[in-house]
């Protein structure tokens, strides 16, 4: 469908305007006057070479998460379905994300549930949002549904950018050491090997060392770097197979430090899911089935959906999660302990809030062990490179002095 720019202004007098996707300007204007827009101008956005307007961006998930607090919010102040949609999609200012939401209230107008409407746009509400809305829907509750899917991606959210944030550091320092080196072998030692060849004088093994280093990166510098992107494109294909990836993520989870903080943050992701799902009223196999998906993890996904495989044939959830061994043996216990006891999410909320914060005391202190040993190591090879080019210069002091 044709996306088209209007111009209009509100009930109040204030000037509007944006871009809506319709069949026709009829049917943007009508939208508009839903909205309580009276369109001054409906003209058809003309796409430039190559380039299209589309959905595909990927909208904020702040914005999703407003979303679906302020959507909470009227459903509970009683509110009409059609007219919380209108509202929100009205103070919208995204509009991607605003044409998203026109579109889910056409379709509810037009006699479908809401998470069947959602389901429509799958980049914007995930199959996790959408069952646990159908949930809500089912048993009368949708206003707490929202309001815990809300909480959901909040705490998701700020687990991504804890674990973004570990990251980080050390992938800046090995950038910062990479470059510095490159710098030093390709134009700071040629100047010294020139220097050196001039003065006839036998050289000590390091300085030969580094030379010879010198000259093979000078020398293959653009075949290096080839290399470098051809590995890079080959493990990205690599992950991107079935068997490849799981190989990763298990090759992952067993990294000496950081595997351990991956697997507290799979932990804590699984248990918010299914945690979320559970107190919603999934069902316990389609709630396991979607957190499988959404694991992010192959190792852990397997993991899943084999314990979902044995629940299906009448065992406990703890069981077959404590043989998959990906699951830390207290994990496995507390779940065990909220089967018997009839409060699984609450127990699950608890695991997740538990490894919420033991992830966030990994990375401080991962932090805290990183900058120093990255420093040192910055600092060994920056000043091993420097020194091994003064050794020359100061057997040559030795023999003026002596």
């Amino acid at each position: 469908m044709p996306t088209y720019i209007w111009q209009g202004k509100s009930k109040q007098g204030e000037a509007k305007r944006g871009e809506l996707v319709a069949d026709n300007p009829a049917v943007v204007g009508l939208q508009l006057r839903k909205m309580g827009i009276q369109p001054n101008r409906i003209q058809e956005k003309r796409e430039e070479s190559g380039k299209r307007f589309s959905f595909r961006k990927r909208i904020p998930r702040k914005l999703i998460v407003v979303f679906t607090r302020q959507f909470a919010t009227m459903i509970n102040a009683g509110l009409p379905l059609i007219q919380c949609l209108n509202i929100l999609a009205t103070q919208q200012e995204n509009i991607a994300f605003a044409n998203v939401i026109i579109k889910v209230k056409g379709d509810v107008e037009s006699g479908q549930s809401l998470h069947e409407a959602l389901k429509k746009h799958p980049r914007v509400f995930d199959e996790l949002y959408t069952n646990l809305v159908q949930a809500g829907e089912t048993g009368g509750i949708l206003d707490v549904i929202l309001n815990r899917l809300s909480t959901y991606i909040e705490k998701s959210e700020e687990l991504k950018k804890t674990v973004r944030g570990a990251m980080v550091y050390p992938g800046v320092v090995t950038s910062v050491a990479v470059i510095v080196t490159s710098v030093i072998l390709l134009f700071v030692i040629p100047v010294f090997e020139k220097m050196f060849s001039e003065v006839g004088q036998s050289l000590p093994a390091p300085t030969q060392f580094v030379i010879a280093l010198s000259r093979f990166v000078s020398t293959n510098f653009f075949y290096i770097l080839i290399g470098a992107m051809a590995f890079i494109y080959l493990l990205r294909r690599i992950y991107r197979t079935e068997k490849g990836k799981y190989l990763m993520d298990d090759l992952f989870l067993k990294l000496p430090i950081f595997g351990i903080l991956l697997r507290k943050v799979a932990v804590a992701k699984f248990s918010r899911t299914f945690g979320t799902m559970v107190s919603s009223g999934v069902p316990i196999l389609e709630a396991m089935d979607i957190v499988a998906k959404s694991s992010g993890n192959k190792v852990v996904e397997k993991a899943i959906y084999k314990a979902r495989a044995s629940i299906a044939q009448g065992r406990t959830i703890s069981e077959p999660l404590a043989e998959s061994k990906v699951f830390p043996p207290m994990v496995t216990q507390m779940i065990g302990v909220g089967e018997a006891s009839g409060e699984l999410d609450t127990m699950l909320n608890k695991i997740a809030d538990f490894y919420d914060d033991d992830v966030d005391a990994a990375v401080n202190n991962l932090t805290s062990l990183m900058e120093p040993v990255m420093m040192v190591v910055l600092g060994g090879i920056v000043g091993g490179l420097v020194i091994s080019m003064y050794l020359p210069i100061f057997k040559m002091g030795e023999a003026i002095t002596g």
